[in-house]
């Protein structure tokens, strides 16, 4: 086998690897949401991480103004407090979709396995006689 053989047999193994990934992954999707659109499942996760965005801004503002003696720097805990905010409001918004991203992680995953499992067999037939 040649070095650009190799090549091109490795890159049409990853595409088949790739496109078994989404498709496992599409498919859980459309399980798991049972017909809902994925932009409802995304607007409820933002609507329910104000709380944790909150949060976050108020430590992140809190251990900005800790740090001072003096005058505080308004600036660092501007800075310090949208962080917090950022952090909160994506933890909450991890947190809010983790049934939909965990099954479409497992049919992304349980899709791989059957195509490398397909692949090796390929590569290392079985001779039962």
């Amino acid at each position: 086998m040649t070095t650009r053989e190799w090549f091109e047999s490795n890159i049409d193994y990853g595409r088949s690897l790739i496109s078994s990934g989404l498709e496992g992954a599409f498919s859980a999707q459309k399980k798991t949401l049972e017909g809902a659109p994925v932009s409802s499942v995304l607007i409820d996760s933002v609507r329910n991480s104000w709380m944790p965005a909150v949060i976050g801004a108020y430590v992140g503002a809190l251990g900005a103004s800790l740090g001072h003696r003096r005058k505080p720097n308004y600036g660092a805990i501007l800075g310090a407090s949208l962080l917090g905010a950022a952090i909160g409001l994506t933890t909450g918004m991890a947190w809010g979709t983790r049934r939909l991203t965990g099954g479409m992680a497992r049919g992304a995953k349980k899709n791989i396995d059957v195509a490398r499992d397909a692949h090796w067999l390929e590569k290392n037939p079985i001779d039962y006689a």
